[in-house]
């Protein structure tokens, strides 16, 4: 009887789309408090907005999407939905995170669609009234 052979092992690919991640603007959205008004608890993490952005069902918004919440509102955000969370603090998340975008030192690496200018992607990507 030969030896048994473990088969060979598979390559993962981790390819991640640049124009939808950086991790700098990341880094730079967690060095600020928490979005929600008077919270001063750490640690920060970054959250991704959902609601009207650029992701989809299995898709994370691409990174130029996120705000800073601490960890108890962001599992507070994913337990009760955006729309309620939003309600509940008086905050407009994709707002929010336009401001972030548009102030980030790394704003030229992320908001950058290789098919539309950001002006259209925001003016194609408004929440309706409702």
């Amino acid at each position: 009887m030969s030896n048994p052979r473990l088969p060979r092992r598979l390559e993962r690919s981790r390819r991640r789309n640049p124009a939808r991640c950086c991790p700098a603007h990341r880094a730079w959205v967690r060095h600020h408090r928490c979005s929600v008004t008077n919270c001063e608890q750490l640690p920060i993490e970054c959250s991704h907005v959902r609601k009207g952005t650029d992701g989809g069902q299995g898709l994370k918004p691409s990174d130029r999407w996120t705000v800073s919440l601490c960890r108890e509102h962001h599992a507070e955000q994913h337990r009760i939905g955006e729309r309620a969370f939003e309600k509940r603090h008086g905050l407009d998340l994709y707002a929010l995170a336009q401001e972030f975008a548009k102030k980030s030192p790394h704003s030229s690496k992320l908001l950058r669609d290789p098919t539309t200018s950001w002006a259209l992607t925001v003016t194609c990507m408004e929440p309706s009234g409702k």
